[in-house]
């Protein structure tokens, strides 16, 4: 994730606040997710971003997990990700996010 996007979600969580604030991810790789969704809920890993140290709490998807899935317009979904449904391991990418999302996210969407 990089540092422009960690500071527009920093700026968008003490706008809105935490609590009202969910990520959505998009990201192909199972550890690029990762990263991203740690970086959201406990701080930026790397110690090199505005997350850095700073634990949020948000919580987080990525667009090809089941929940997000639910709560989108099936037409909308199938036009926008179906494509990339077929083509990626949905299964390694939504237990990387859950993973951190359960053990740092504050907040359920």
């Amino acid at each position: 994730m990089d540092l422009e996007i960690q500071k527009r979600i920093k700026d968008l969580a003490e706008k809105y606040g935490a609590e009202n604030t969910v990520v959505i991810l998009g990201g192909a790789e199972p550890e690029a997710a990762g990263i991203a969704a740690e970086t959201v809920t406990n701080g930026d890993p790397t110690f090199a971003g505005p997350l850095s140290g700073v634990s949020l709490g948000l919580a987080v998807y990525h667009i090809l997990e089941s929940e997000v899935k639910a709560a989108v317009d099936p037409g909308v979904y199938d036009e926008q990700v179906g494509m990339m449904e077929m083509v990626l391991d949905v299964d390694a990418i939504s237990k990387e996010v859950s993973k951190y999302r359960e053990q740092y996210s504050k907040y359920k969407a």
